[in-house]
């Protein structure tokens, strides 16, 4: 068998820091092993996996509460493994909506800015101060 798993290598092993382990731990993403009366902890090979699948999942945008979700539901359950992948899906859609908005709202008040010969009053501060066009 190869080096045992103690913190250090385990975080190195699954690509993230010390502290991150520790926070897995007290939110219950991964077990914490027993503490030996003398030496260190030893983690499961398994953890790594759990670890990186944990990271996986954040690069799709699931928050670490439905990540545990997720874990809780486990294989074999597909249909509501599917069902919560939509759900993310469309908030993901619906949060690109809203910065799609924001960007067309950003893009007129630039467009105000560069368009204007008063050098005294600034579009975009205007607006924002409340004192110009409303936009939402």
């Amino acid at each position: 068998m190869g080096k045992p798993l103690t913190i250090g290598y385990l975080a190195r092993m699954a690509g993230v820091n010390i502290e991150t382990v520790r926070y897995y731990q007290r939110t219950g993403l991964i077990d914490e092993p027993p503490k030996p009366g003398s030496g260190y902890r030893i983690y499961p090979p398994r953890t790594i996996e759990r670890i990186k699948f944990i990271k996986r999942a954040q690069g799709l945008g699931f928050s670490l509460k439905e990540i545990n979700e997720l874990l809780e539901l486990g294989d074999g359950h597909c249909e509501d493994v599917r069902v919560k992948a939509e759900q993310k899906r469309d908030h993901i859609d619906q949060q690109i909506n809203e910065l799609t908005k924001l960007r067309n709202t950003l893009d007129t008040l630039i467009n105000n800015c560069q368009n204007t010969d008063d050098s005294v009053h600034c579009p975009i501060i205007e607006t924002l101060a409340g004192q110009g066009t409303e936009f939402k």
